[in-house]
């Protein structure tokens, strides 16, 4: 079996050249890769890559994820989150191959307080959370065999994320200010790779689960309850923190104004994926921690 995966140094990709690599051959590429075309940006590049590999599944763990620089850039957001994804899978369904494809909680509009549904109605309220949804209903409309997974609040021991910048500033700051109105579920990239693994298995074996599910670390939280969450671990574990606990502020999104509006029901109901898949996923509190574990 031979597996294509465009985003390979992202925090999914990443960690997908791990998981994805006792499935089958996996040819992993990003922007940079020269010998074959991983730039969403060259379509006919991406399109022609595809044909000449001629994969079984291809992985798409490469966006434009820059929420608030989307706003300034809607074209190139839309040709990395819709149009190249439409070109793989259009490449996928000529081929009879499997593609998997990541979106976003962002392709709602963060009203309510109950976890979101895969059949409820969307609302994107930025020009990211547009091109999500565009790119997922150009997958759905090819007629590919199709894995979509919605996440949100991902992260990684990797690169920078949200609990690093905590960790600075705690060190640096008597005081800190974070937003409590916002709630989703922390989700790791190694959670991610993995259960993809495993549903590519089970994808293979029973074609019938194509479809869009939502993937997400078990629990919720709001960014103040992770920011604490993060500070508190780090001060037992015998780093110097500067703030103290009674020292983080809890305020509300607007004392923050950005490009992007955000939505601030990032809850996603993940009981489709896991009875489809017999999966049981994690709390949030668990993938942090062994994350902490690791960068500390």
């Amino acid at each position: 079996m031979k597996i294509l995966l465009f985003g390979k140094n992202g925090q999914v990709g990443w960690e997908l050249q791990r998981s994805l690599a006792p499935l089958g051959e996996l040819i992993a590429l990003d922007a940079r890769s020269e010998s074959l075309c991983g730039d969403l940006t060259n379509l006919a590049g991406i399109a022609n890559t595809i044909r000449t590999v001629a994969p079984d599944i291809i992985v798409n763990a490469a966006a434009h994820t820059a929420v608030d620089k989307a706003e300034s850039e809607p074209d190139l957001a839309d040709t990395l989150n819709t149009l190249a994804p439409e070109i793989m899978a259009k490449e996928a369904a000529r081929l009879g191959a499997w593609l998997v494809h990541y979106s976003t909680d962002y392709v709602f509009d963060g009203s309510g307080k109950v976890a979101w549904r895969e059949s409820d109605a969307t609302g994107p309220l930025s020009t990211y959370g547009k091109s999500k949804l565009a790119g997922e209903l150009a997958i759905i409309a090819s007629g590919c065999r199709h894995l979509i997974f919605r996440t949100s609040w991902v992260y990684a021991a990797r690169g920078g994320n949200f609990a690093k910048t905590m960790l600075k500033l705690a060190k640096e700051r008597d005081s800190l200010k974070v937003i409590n109105d916002q709630i989703g579920a922390p989700t790791g990239a190694d959670l991610l790779a993995d259960v993809t693994a495993h549903a590519i298995r089970t994808a293979l074996l029973q074609p019938e689960v194509s479809g869009l599910y939502h993937l997400v670390a078990g629990g919720e939280t709001s960014w103040h309850g992770y920011a604490n969450f993060v500070i508190e671990f780090a001060r037992k574990a015998g780093v110097e923190i500067k703030v103290p606990a009674d020292a983080i502020a809890p305020v509300p999104t607007t004392a923050f104004p950005t490009p992007a509006n955000r939505p601030l029901n990032s809850r996603l109901d993940t009981q489709k994926l896991q009875n489809t898949f017999n999966l049981y996923l994690p709390h949030w509190q668990s993938g942090v921690t062994r994350m902490l574990t690791e960068i500390l």
